[in-house]
């Protein structure tokens, strides 16, 4: 979808779109994985934006000075007047003049650029000379704003998720290092990764232990473990030890860089709002023009008053530039982007904002999204005749060998409780029932129902869980104990739920897992509606089913198995931490793999539209009233430059209210 929007996008930054550009920018300007939503104009590194905007601001302050000296002192004779005036419109206004002609050339006149120039002409035929120039250096002054708010939000933007590498260390045959840009580092090259530095580069671990600081993709605090043959993911931080990956993949497919390319995007898929704008340039500009000359020649021809409708004519061209909207709109969602940003929410495009406000419905999976996705020993229950840690101890000794989930938390809990373990040995797993052990000299099983029945263990009366899976012990042919092992509910879920449904919005689950454990999540966390034991193919269905019941539905997964989800909704979400399918499909992407990230979400989506719609509202508002004053003939060119460009930057510093949001 994104891909075939790219043909009309608009610059996220000064709204220019296709044949209707804006301040300086053009149809070939190619957006750019460095310029975040940008075209090629508004973007750049720091280095060139001063290089850029040092004759801009040189020609804007002498341009201003000389205006001000002109026409509020008396040290410029009355003579001279004319052409110091000349000059400060000719240093204030010369973009614009710039690009009206150029749009003469290429048969495409009608934008605000060519509202202007005949404005402010007209307005030195007739005398006007201080309100001519005046326009100008009030349009400069918004265009200013504007790019101080747009470099600002793009440098949030960048700061938040651009973790690419410049350069990284490629090892050698010989065991020497050469330092190469990233992007030419290939498939199968082995890099090497010191204490402190990003994993350049997707890849697996060759050679080296170390922990893997996580926290800027997953949002997780605690390292996790890497060794030979562990998959890292780049943009994670080694933090203890040297490694050596190899590549398995470029620069181009590498984890934050699909991040960043989805947020290069938010600028091509177009709001409904910002498409209206653009269509509604089309009619307007030329309408304007219409208007404008009927009402300097029609009126003078029947009062004589030639000079009186002509000024109204001009007032009327510079109230009708469209100025305010074309800024202000795109800036609105794209300052909406930068402070979801700042939260760790990534917003592939304003149509997910704009979307994300009529939603009815939060419609979450279970595993890794509302639960944590792993493995933790909640209970231990032991026979009469043994202790609680007897039987974990016991357990985990059987266990240390196996890498199953289960076995690794039982482990994890013992050695939480200080407990000794004891090396096992003639260890046999019992596929699909658990394992059989010798732990100091006793015959240990560790496993299910089944394994208990198929070895004739005499079972007690036992009270079945509320939620999670049973692991049965036996030593030496008797009942031991059992431990209850279950993933764990995220610290925020409660929170998270709760803040969505005093919003109005149903929260509901659908899930592959049991009904019974499903129901323990929801009932623990609040969510109205469950859905459980589904396929992926179900989970579609009965989304669509819930779009029927409540409206437009936002679903939050993070599983493979999610994306096909994801791809349906009115409005996907995928935990940064779950699978690359699911984080493709997705509208949006919550980096920190926090459930409260949802209503966040979904609150900053209903501020950047209710500041779009008040910049509409009121730079509409502001020019029917000003038009309507105009024609009346009490409205002169100083309130047009109001309704003008004033408008326009007090829309601007409405848009970058988003950027301070908490």
């Amino acid at each position: 979808m994104a891909e075939e929007s790219l043909k009309e996008t608009t610059c996220s930054c000064c709204g220019g779109a296709g044949e209707h550009e804006h301040h300086h920018h053009h149809d070939d300007d190619a957006l750019d994985l460095d310029k975040i939503g940008t075209c090629s104009c508004c973007a750049g590194d720091d280095d060139d934006d001063e290089e850029e905007e040092e004759m801009p601001l040189w020609t804007l302050i002498v341009g201003t000075l000389l205006f001000l000296v002109t026409y509020l002192t008396d040290l410029i004779p009355e003579a001279f007047s004319l052409p110091a005036y000349i000059v400060a419109y000719l240093f204030l206004g010369y973009g614009v003049l710039r690009e009206a002609g150029e749009n003469i050339l290429k048969r495409q006149p009608f934008d605000e650029n060519f509202l202007m120039a005949i404005a402010t002409i007209g307005a030195f035929c007739i005398g006007d000379y201080p309100e001519a120039v005046a326009v100008m250096l009030f349009s400069r002054i918004g265009e200013a704003m504007e790019e101080k708010a747009v470099h600002r939000s793009r440098k949030q933007v960048a700061a938040a998720i651009d973790l690419r590498p410049e350069v990284v260390q490629r090892l050698n045959e010989d065991g020497t290092t050469t330092e190469i840009p990233a992007k030419e580092a290939a498939v199968g090259d082995v890099v090497a990764v010191r204490v402190g530095d990003r994993i350049p580069l997707d890849g697996i671990v060759v050679a080296g232990d170390s922990l893997i600081d996580t926290s800027a993709l997953t949002g997780e605090p605690v390292p996790v473990a890497c060794r030979e043959g562990s998959e890292v993911l780049s943009g994670s931080i080694n933090t203890s030890g040297v490694l050596h990956v190899k590549v398995t993949k470029p620069l181009a497919e590498s984890m934050v860089t699909k991040i960043l390319e989805s947020v290069e995007k938010a600028a091509a898929r177009k709001p409904k709002i910002d498409r209206f704008i653009t269509r509604f340039a089309r009619i307007y500009t030329p309408a304007v023009v219409a208007i404008a000359v009927g009402t300097a020649v029609i009126p003078s021809l029947v009062t004589g008053h030639w000079n009186y409708w002509i000024y109204t004519a001009l007032t009327f061209l510079v109230i009708s530039c469209p100025c305010a909207l074309v800024l202000s709109v795109p800036l609105s969602f794209f300052a909406g982007i930068g402070a979801a940003s700042k939260q760790g929410i990534l917003f592939k495009g304003g149509i997910a904002i704009e979307q994300m406000k009529r939603i009815g419905a939060v419609v979450f999976d279970k595993t890794g999204t509302i639960t944590k996705g792993n493995f933790v020993v909640h209970q231990v229950e032991s026979a009469d005749n043994r202790s609680d840690d007897d039987v974990l101890a016991l357990c985990a000794s059987a266990e240390q060998a196996s890498n199953h989930p289960i076995a690794r938390s039982v482990v994890a809990q013992a050695c939480e409780r200080g407990l000794t373990l004891t090396e096992p040995s003639a260890i046999e797993e019992i596929a699909g029932q658990g394992l059989r052990a010798n732990v100091g000299g006793h015959l240990v099983l560790c496993g299910n129902q089944r394994l208990m029945d198929a070895q004739k263990i005499t079972m007690p009366e036992l009270t079945a869980t509320e939620y999670g899976s049973e692991l049965y012990v036996a030593v030496d042919g008797e009942y031991a104990g059992r431990l209850v092992i279950s993933d764990t509910i995220k610290e925020d879920a409660v929170d998270a739920v709760k803040a969505i449904s005093q919003m109005g919005i149903t929260t509901a689950m659908l899930t592959g897992d049991s009904q019974q454990a499903a129901d323990y999540i929801a009932s623990k966390t609040g969510i109205d509606d469950v859905r459980a034991k589904l396929l992926p193919q179900d989970k579609v269905d009965q989304m669509d089913s819930l779009r029927r019941k409540y409206g437009p539905v936002l679903f939050v997964g993070d599983g493979i198995n999610d994306a096909p989800v994801l791809a349906g909704a009115d409005v996907g979400a995928a935990m940064g931490s779950g699978a690359d399918a699911a984080v493709e499909a997705a509208d949006v992407v919550f980096m920190h793999s926090r459930v409260s990230a949802v209503p966040a979400a979904l609150h900053l989506s209903k501020e950047t539209m209710k500041i779009a719609m008040e910049n509409v509202i009121f730079a509409l508002g502001v020019k029917a009233v000003v038009m309507i004053a105009g024609f009346a003939g009490y409205a002169s060119m100083w309130a047009a430059v109001f309704a003008d460009s004033g408008v326009a930057a007090l829309c601007v510093l409405n848009s970058v209210r988003m950027l301070y949001k908490k």
